[in-house]
């Protein structure tokens, strides 16, 4: 991987509830839209051909899809406007165990190289869908290295880890995050989680959250692309856009942050056995 800048676009939407005709065309519409503005790689909100709010699983199985439907054909057939374009974005998923999965799917021009089932599970989201059981995939990609998780996954630091630990040089998170209380001038608190996991494994984060309000609940609307650094280097705001930024992802692969200080080296497993053998 050389050192060039990759162009991140993440995509802040309002998807509707269980609409996944009209959720398709506008997931579909913002890919195009970025790619032809010069995004390398797309993040696209958590459930973004779905909604999030449902009533019950029976309302979610009239939404749920398999890695094989058109809307990830669409996803792939945008990319080949630009050389080496990525989408990462979240769906309602079949899976074939006839269980329902809060998913992500990352896709080129080639198709779906690869399904993340979300493993930390939110709230009511335990009455609709089934935990995944597998480490966030790290996908090499034209741009890099590219990690998946989606929402709650981002605030358990030994996921981000160990993407991390899996050689991520960017790690796309699809995300709704509900409307919580904060001081003002404060950051929205899963922001503030994204910039501290970002600067101790040293690996940019691009998370996609949502707007508009769905069945009462309203949301972050935090939206942002955190670099290596752990630094907010673009964010959306209020509403539906873009947050757009110019990474040098290969600079996520250098762990040293002093002469005598290396993130990763500098880590004593040997200390953590209770709570992991080897983060």
């Amino acid at each position: 991987m050389s050192s060039t800048t990759t162009r991140v676009a993440a995509c802040q939407l309002a998807p509707a509830i269980a609409d996944l005709p009209a959720n398709a065309e506008m997931s579909v519409a913002a890919v195009r839209a970025a790619v032809a503005d010069g995004a390398d790689v797309v993040v696209l909100p958590e459930l973004v051909t779905s909604g999030y709010v449902f009533s019950s699983p029976e309302e979610a199985r009239t939404v749920a899809v398999q890695p094989d439907h058109g809307v990830f054909a669409a996803w792939a057939a945008a990319c080949t406007g630009r050389d080496g374009a990525v989408v990462v974005g979240g769906f309602c998923e079949l899976g074939d165990d006839g269980l329902l999965y809060n998913s992500a799917a990352v896709v080129d021009a080639s198709g779906v190289r690869a399904v993340y089932r979300k493993a930390h599970l939110w709230d009511r989201e335990k009455l609709v869908f089934t935990p995944g059981s597998a480490a966030p995939p790290v996908v090499d990609t034209a741009h890099g290295r590219i990690a998946v998780m989606v929402c709650y996954d981002l605030e358990f630091p030994e996921w981000t880890r160990t993407a991390a630990l899996a050689g991520a040089d960017l790690i796309a998170v699809p995300t709704n995050w509900p409307l919580v209380p904060r001081p003002d001038g404060e950051r929205v608190p899963e922001v503030v989680i994204a910039m501290a996991a970002a600067r101790v494994n040293h690996v940019a984060i691009a998370c996609a959250d949502r707007s508009g309000t769905e069945r009462g609940v309203d949301w972050n609307e935090g939206t942002s692309v955190v670099s290596a650094d752990g630094w907010v280097v673009s964010e959306v705001g209020t509403g539906t856009g873009v947050a757009w930024a110019d990474l040098d992802l290969a600079a996520s692969r250098d762990k040293r942050v002093t002469e005598h200080a290396h993130l990763m080296d500098d880590r004593r497993p040997d200390l953590y056995r209770a709570i992991s053998p080897t983060l």
